[in-house]
């Protein structure tokens, strides 16, 4: 998918009032030189006033649609852009988690940030290259009616010269492809530099090997492959430079010789030629920046088919039924595809029942499945086979949305997000406040109009403003994914003893991922996995 169609999926009727805008302002620039080359050429007094207006009028014309053009391009542009952005993030937010975990986050980060940017900036000059294409054309149109067999032979030049500009071109296209394949990978080490800064600190053998076996080779093939791809442009743009300069020498200096060329021709070509130089150079050294978004461009397409193949079906669901009787998990099973696993992970056949008010502790070693079964509970993942059943509804694509509903999570690896988002309380601050004093964080947070204060706070603290989220969701079931791995002891008691007690006595269900053994006694339930399978459910003994 190139620039323009990228555009003209935008609007087609916006696109053609800007070829027709484009295409009025450089017949109207062709028409000023044809003008401009006959006056200086011919110079005829009668005609004075009649030249004067006729390039006012012409002028007024170039500028105008030229304007018109522009304005039309970049509206046009930008809303591509707009819409490019909104439907990338719809299409992550609808496609499933574990297609998402698959592709990685580099990969999706490179998509969002470096490829959104590098089709930007192209789409920014796009404009202005209409309007450099659209003088080109109108020229070359005058120069065809100034004298059409000296015309004809330098479009045979013309054409044997963007030929040859083509197979370097395409040369350079193949290795930006390149580049941007290394692109996600030096995207991953950057990651890594961002989120283990703290063990390669500590470790200076770990860091120096990261740094120079890692980091470095990646960086450097980038910048090999880049550089190289730059200078197959640069090439490019030096021929095409030198083939106008030719053109210009041949109309001069050969052609006088070979055909009987007036000077009238010889200035309108001349002249002609020079205005050429800069809409021309603009064309060609904006190459290597068209053709980066050329290739951003297909990698966002490939992203978008790719999350459109695992795409979820969104609708606005209704509220969840706060008296539900039983969630049941018959014979569900779910492959996880590991990237660098020798083989799949499989969990299942798993056969669970859940009731409300009911508190569960899912325990078993690490990775025995637990995070697994906790995403397939909430609805995050779904089952390869097998049913899950709400009050006896299969849960299924159509209605998984609102099976999600019933749930608040807090996953080992959460996000806190500094406001309450979807949350319309119009007592929300006051009942905020409450559960920030119950969780000891009245002295360090505040919250206004929904928004905390700060969010800069140890990760034990964080997961208690996670907490504090949770609590206002009012969901009917509730899931800890290792809540209390961070906690001070102190706080790690409270949280067993008495916040999800309290949950419980609510009628809440609550199931708690933990290793926490001393706490497993007050659990009603414990269900423990072993290698992806139920291997105790205390409920069945």
């Amino acid at each position: 998918m190139n620039l323009f169609i990228f555009i003209l999926r935008s609007s087609w009727k916006m696109v053609a009032i800007a070829i027709i805008a484009g295409s009025l302002s450089g017949g109207s620039s062709a028409a000023l030189i044809a003008l401009i080359s006959n006056q200086v050429s011919q110079n005829p007094n009668s005609w004075f006033i009649s030249v004067i207006w006729g390039f006012a009028g012409l002028a007024l014309v170039a500028a105008t649609t030229n304007f018109i053009s522009q304005a039309v391009l970049i509206r046009l542009s930008q809303n591509a852009i707009f819409q490019m952005r909104m439907r990338l993030a719809s299409q992550i937010m609808a496609s499933e988690l574990n297609h998402l975990e698959q592709l990685g986050t580099p990969r999706l980060l490179a998509t969002l940030t470096d490829d959104v940017q590098s089709v930007t900036s192209a789409v920014q000059v796009l404009p202005f290259l209409c309007i450099d294409l659209a003088i080109v054309l109108g020229c070359l149109t005058y120069l065809c009616l100034l004298y059409s067999s000296v015309f004809m032979l330098l479009l045979a030049f013309m054409v044997v010269a963007f030929a040859s500009c083509l197979l370097i071109f395409n040369k350079g296209k193949k290795l930006l492809v390149v580049v941007r394949e290394e692109q996600d990978l030096l995207f991953k080490h950057f990651r890594t530099v961002t989120e283990g800064i703290k063990e390669l600190k500590l470790n200076y053998n770990r860091r120096e090997d990261f740094i120079n076996n890692e980091l470095q080779t990646t960086a450097n093939n980038y910048r090999r492959n880049n550089i190289r791809s730059l200078t197959l442009f640069a090439i490019t743009s030096s021929w095409g430079q030198f083939v106008l300069f030719f053109a210009i020498g041949l109309v001069l200096f050969a052609l006088p010789s070979l055909l009987n060329v007036s000077a009238q021709t010889l200035a309108g070509y001349i002249l002609t030629f020079t205005y050429l130089m800069l809409p021309m150079d603009n064309l060609v050294n904006n190459i290597p920046q068209i053709t980066r978004a050329s290739v951003a461009l297909q990698k966002i397409e490939t992203l978008g088919l790719s999350l459109s193949e695992y795409t979820e079906s969104i609708t606005t669901p209704p509220a969840p039924k706060y008296t539900w009787q039983s969630l049941e998990f018959k014979g569900v099973t779910h492959r996880y595809r590991g990237e660098q696993e020798e083989s799949d992970f499989i969990l299942g056949p798993i056969n669970l029942t859940i009731h409300p008010g009911e508190l569960i502790f899912i325990v078993g070693g690490n990775g025995s499945g637990k995070s697994t079964l906790a995403k397939l509970i909430v609805g995050l993942y779904i089952p390869e086979d097998g049913e899950i059943l709400l009050d006896k509804e299969i849960i299924k694509q159509e209605n998984r949305e609102w099976y999600r509903q019933y749930f608040s999570a807090i996953f080992a690896d959460f996000y806190l997000f500094d406001r309450f988002l979807g949350l319309t309380n119009p007592n929300l601050d006051t009942q905020a406040q409450a559960y920030l004093k119950e969780l000891q964080l009245d002295r360090k947070v505040k919250i206004e109009n929904g928004k905390l204060s700060t969010t800069a706070l140890s990760q034990g603290q964080r997961k208690r403003l996670s907490l504090l989220t949770a609590y206002l969701e009012d969901r009917p079931i509730y899931l800890f994914d290792e809540w209390a791995a961070d906690q001070d002891p102190v706080f790690k008691e409270l949280f067993y003893t008495k916040l999800i007690q309290e949950l419980r006595n609510k009628g809440k269900t609550v199931l708690v991922i933990s290793h926490d053994d001393r706490y497993f006694s007050l659990a009603d339930r414990i269900v423990k996995l072993d290698y992806g399978k139920i291997e105790y459910d205390s409920s069945q003994t």
